[in-house]
């Protein structure tokens, strides 16, 4: 199964999944916010969410969790709580929030480190900021064989030995 970020905006919704066996981050897709203050936008989002994991075969989705370079959270840290927490009401997910501090200025740097135009930058930003908050995920939920390595541990690595 594979994972879903979630980079939450006032204007777009980034998305990224890893690959099957929660390795790899990848930018997916970017989903227009629509009203973000209308009551029920955390729950219509949740649900949007949810189908996006349910078509991509996603079992966990981690959401971005705004904070400020001191660690407070921020203002967008409510909304990111509200839709995780309607994900947690309305399906079987696992569904973690990840602090997401820089995550879109990174973005934008690779990104004009790649060469990319302003115009191209502005509509994959969200995406790309989604993916590195799920790749920081991945990392600290290191994969081995059987589950979750604990951070830092050395038998999370793969056995690159040839066999006899």
């Amino acid at each position: 199964m594979r994972a879903l970020g979630v980079d939450l905006g006032t204007v777009r919704i980034g998305l990224a999944l890893s690959d099957p066996g929660k390795m790899i981050a990848s930018p997916h897709d970017t989903l227009p916010a629509g009203d973000v203050e209308a009551d029920d936008w955390p729950r219509r989002i949740a649900a949007t969410i949810a189908g996006v994991a349910r078509d991509q075969e996603a079992d966990t989705v981690v959401v971005g969790l705004p904070r400020s370079l001191a660690g407070r959270e921020t203002a967008g840290a409510t909304t990111a709580r509200a839709v995780a927490d309607a994900l947690r009401a309305t399906t079987t997910l696992a569904v973690e929030l990840w602090d997401e501090r820089l995550s879109s200025v990174e973005a934008e740097r690779m990104m004009i480190g790649a060469g990319r135009r302003r115009a191209d930058r502005r509509t994959a930003r969200d995406r790309v900021a989604a993916a590195i908050i799920l790749q920081a995920w991945l990392q600290a939920h290191g994969r081995r064989p059987g589950g979750f390595a604990e951070p830092g541990s050395t038998d999370d690595a793969p056995d690159l030995r040839p066999e006899d």
